[in-house]
């Protein structure tokens, strides 16, 4: 049996803002059996996640190309591959059959064939939405919880700032310091999201950054006595502005610089005059750094979901040809939560 198959490829490499003009929707023709004696598993696509960090990897250079396997470099013309939720339709291994629901790194497309170690787990759970599994119980949930909880260190009572707050990750740190007993703020780029921070999330306070000339005094203006952590998701000014405003002893983790992501002329230079003086550590993590402690880690976020603690925030499109303006509109600030793709129903 052979079906049609939508997949999305970037036409060239992309060094600035990305466009849905950079992407390209072909057709293909799938064969859906696997062929006899292979290995091979054939995947229907559910759920796609469209994440920031791919625009690194379709850049003719990163640093982070290098880093780990997730992040390497895309060729222009090859269907390009994200964190993917998918049913399996056929298979030649022994580990995975028919209708099995499976998470791992598959391609942007309706069908593909993938290898086992393309696979990061089985999901056997249906107590929550399938989609959680990108988002609060994926790589989403893992960065918000280690960030905050692992690199930051928290103690109860302390004041907290998070940048891209009606973000992926930033909506969630928001909610698992407030849980934890801190005093929270947010920034967003428009004041729906800030009323969202406000009266559906928790915080304390928000503001919405683009109406702010000043970001330094408005930082002082939330933060009197100064930022004890910083969660940073976007770096350029709001980085320098954070570090300027930090107590002694801040932490800082980056976990995102969507600022700079499309324009090098944003690069941060916080005052490392602070830095050293004020004893502020500041450090960069991964969520793939904790996959051991994976897990362990989603048992705690679980815990949180059962209790009803956590408001779980979801932007779904739907189709293959939504995928392009979805991760496009990601650097215009369109998102409000997890930004996911649609594919089909389970």
């Amino acid at each position: 049996m052979e079906v049609t198959n939508k997949y999305i490829v970037v036409k060239h490499h992309i060094d600035d803002a990305p466009k849905e003009s950079h992407f390209e929707i072909k057709n293909g023709v799938f064969a859906l059996p696997v062929k006899a004696g292979s290995n091979d598993i054939i995947v229907k696509n559910l759920y796609i996640s469209i994440d920031p960090y791919q625009i690194n990897r379709m850049k003719s250079y990163s640093s982070s190309q290098s880093a780990i396997n997730f992040t390497v470099r895309i060729t222009p013309g090859e269907a390009i591959d994200a964190l993917v939720i998918g049913k399996v339709v056929a298979s030649g291994n022994a580990k995975f059959e028919k209708d099995d629901l499976v998470m791992g790194v598959f391609t942007w497309a309706e069908y593909c064939v993938v290898k086992e170690e393309s696979i990061i787990k089985k999901i056997d759970s249906s107590e929550f939405p399938l989609s959680y599994h990108l988002g609060v119980l994926g790589f989403s949930g893992v960065s918000a919880y280690v960030g905050f909880f692992e690199v930051c260190k928290p103690q109860k009572g302390e004041k907290v700032f998070v940048s891209a707050a009606s973000g992926s990750v930033g909506n969630l740190v928001g909610q698992f310091a407030k849980l934890f007993g801190c005093y929270v703020v947010g920034c967003a780029g428009n004041q729906k999201k800030v009323a969202l921070l406000k009266e559906k999330l928790g915080f304390d306070d928000a503001f919405n950054y683009k109406e702010e000339a000043d970001l330094n005094a408005t930082l002082k203006r939330y933060f009197p006595d100064g930022i004890d952590i910083y969660f940073d998701n976007v770096g350029g000014k709001m980085l320098e502005a954070a570090v300027a405003n930090m107590k002694a002893f801040g932490r800082v983790a980056a976990c995102g610089v969507i600022s700079e992501y499309t324009d090098a002329g944003k690069r941060a230079s916080p005052n490392l005059l602070d830095v050293v003086y004020k004893r502020i550590t500041i450090r960069g993590f991964l969520a793939a750094d904790f996959m051991s402690d994976f897990e362990v880690i989603l048992a705690k976020i679980l815990a949180y979901l059962r209790t009803g603690k956590l408001y779980v925030i979801e932007d779904m499109s739907s189709g293959v040809e939504s995928i392009p303006p979805s991760f496009v509109g990601l650097f215009n600030g369109d998102n409000i939560g997890k930004k996911l793709v649609t594919l089909a129903e389970e």
